[in-house]
């Protein structure tokens, strides 16, 4: 098959030919070319552009290609370009002349732009189970060791108590924004262009909303020079893909940290660890580290993409051929990280002890104490610098926790206040024991009982939540 056609005494430069080609790239298009194919034969037939002997005899011989590319059996010729020609001559060997009408009212430009459209929707479904799995493997995790106790931090400093549930379930959130947001651009993207043409719209009656209906699209295109450029629905789901990414690559890093014996916090399994060349003793968390450096790649692919479109005038520009290699790799990237990182939380081994020592440290539960004075009447201000002053005064004699603080130190903390409510309290029966209470872990954690805080109980309703919208038993 001539691909320049008529309009051209000679064929192109071998290094024109070398540089413009595709194949090797947009082969992942095969199948959903394919699926196009037939959708259009279909068309052309309701159309009267082919009789039902030959529609019959297109669709039997598209058939058996998908099946040859199903079993790998397909021999790419570079020197055909891209996949549609590739597809195209090696229906034409089987069919005979018939195979030059399957291009008729269609354009390689609406052709791709439906077979991306296809390739997208396949892609963003994977990418939905493969978000569900690490889902549940984190809420396996939070229910199996949930109510162990870890420091929750801000500015990497120790903060306050948190359930690990809650931590865990943090993720979870994460990952539902994540489907929410290639689920959303699944309802844009599945409109098919088939029947655009060039730019300009086929020119046969061809019933487009019935080939989009085999297709299984919601719909049709609105417009045809729109149709055939517009890759918005490649930057929606690269942008969403590229979020996730940065999502599993903060749950790699804290997995990164949490696994070094400095915090103890969990162990990763042998069958995600790697070790050193030249030190024995190393065990390395490598796929959480790829995880977080392969974000670096989808992040710039998006990008990419973004700088790829930004100055494309309507309608197709052959720079969109550019679209692929990014998206493929990208989509690949997340499927993989996704699939690794759900291994790795379901091997996860946690150490109870090593985080509650580490919840104990840096006087987590001092806001707790401080609210434990504002439930009782002091202003929060006053509560604020009240504890800060136990906290100093902790420190100073070298008492680990606050709650390990003698009575004599909060009614001292109390009475020097200038705060009347704060000194009222100083002399009332009990206050030291009470405040000593709200300052353990344990007060701590349920001091936050309130919808999405980390107390036992909400974070309990949360996970229940979870597991049956996520189908765990």
């Amino acid at each position: 098959m001539r691909l320049w056609g008529g309009r051209f005494g000679e064929g192109p430069d071998s290094r024109m030919a070398d540089f413009t080609r595709s194949i090797e790239v947009d082969a992942e298009l095969a199948l959903d070319d394919l699926a196009g194919s037939i959708a259009h034969v279909r068309g052309l037939a309701r159309a009267g552009l082919l009789t039902a002997e030959e529609a019959e005899a297109l669709e039997r011989g598209l058939a058996g290609l998908r099946d040859d590319v199903v079993a790998g059996a397909i021999a790419w010729d570079p020197a055909l370009e891209d996949v549609h020609m590739n597809l195209e001559t090696l229906l034409t060997e089987r069919v005979g002349a018939l195979g030059g009408k399957l291009h008729t009212g269609r354009s390689r430009n609406d052709q791709v732009a439906t077979d991306m459209r296809l390739w997208t929707r396949r892609a963003v479904g994977l990418l939905d189970d493969g978000i569900l799995d690490l889902e549940r493997s984190l809420v396996d995790l939070a229910d199996r060791e949930g109510d162990a106790v870890l420091p929750g931090a801000t500015h990497i400093q120790p903060a306050q108590p948190v359930l690990l549930a809650h931590h865990l379930l943090a993720y979870v959130e994460m990952l539902e924004r994540d489907r929410g947001r290639l689920t959303d651009a699944k309802v844009r993207l599945n409109v098919s262009p088939l029947g655009s043409g060039a730019l300009a719209g086929a020119g046969y009656p061809l019933d487009r909303a019935a080939t989009a209906a085999d297709l299984g699209f919601d719909g049709v295109s609105a417009n045809s020079l729109d149709a055939t450029s517009d890759r918005d629905f490649v930057v929606e789901v690269l942008s969403a893909v590229a979020l996730t990414m940065v999502h599993l690559s903060r749950l790699a890093e804290e997995i990164t940290w949490w696994s070094n014996p400095r915090f103890g916090f969990v162990r990763v399994a042998d069958a995600f660890s790697t070790g050193s060349s030249m030190m024995p003793n190393k065990k390395n968390p490598d796929p959480a580290e790829l995880v977080r450096g392969r974000t670096a790649g989808v992040i710039g692919a998006l990008a990419g993409v973004l700088a790829l479109i930004k100055g494309l005038p309507l309608a197709y520009q052959r720079d969109l051929q550019e679209d692929k290699p990014a998206f493929f790799a990208a989509v690949r990237t997340l499927d993989a990280s996704l699939a690794v990182m759900t291994g790795l939380v379901t091997t996860l081994v946690v150490s109870r002890e090593r985080m509650r020592a580490a919840a104990e440290e840096g006087y987590t539960t001092a806001t707790a104490l401080a609210d434990a004075l504002v439930r009782r009447g002091v202003p929060f201000r006053a509560a604020h610098h009240i504890v800060g002053g136990l906290v100093g005064g902790a420190e100073a004699e070298g008492i680990a926790t606050l709650a390990g603080l003698p009575d004599e130190a909060f009614r001292a903390a109390l009475d020097g206040s200038d705060d009347p409510a704060a000194r009222r309290l100083a002399h009332e029966r009990g206050i030291a024991a009470a405040l000593r209470a709200a300052a353990t872990v344990e007060g701590s954690l349920a001091a936050a009982d309130v919808v999405g805080g980390t107390a036992p109980n909400r974070v309990a309703e949360a996970l229940a939540a979870a597991k049956g919208r996520l189908g765990v038993e």
